[in-house]
């Protein structure tokens, strides 16, 4: 089973659809909540984008919500 992890911040709409997709697909993930500025800097210059959700599959980042519904639409999540 692959390791799922999503940062996210309690305000964004993009976020909110991402883990929407990940439970109709009945994965399992873990979530992280970056809504505190300090959280969300850390988060930034881990990976360099200023932007969530921010998904990672096994410990790599796929991206934000449309590269993460672009994978179901492949087949691949």
């Amino acid at each position: 089973m692959k390791a799922i992890e999503i940062y996210i911040t309690q305000y964004c709409p993009y976020c909110h659809a991402a883990i929407k997709l990940l439970k109709s697909k009945g994965l399992d993930f873990t979530v992280h909540d970056v809504s505190d500025p300090e959280k969300k800097l850390a988060l930034k210059k881990k990976t360099g984008w200023q932007t969530v959700p921010q998904i990672f599959i096994d410990g790599q980042m796929i991206g934000g919500y449309q590269e993460l519904a672009e994978l179901d639409r492949q087949g691949n999540l």
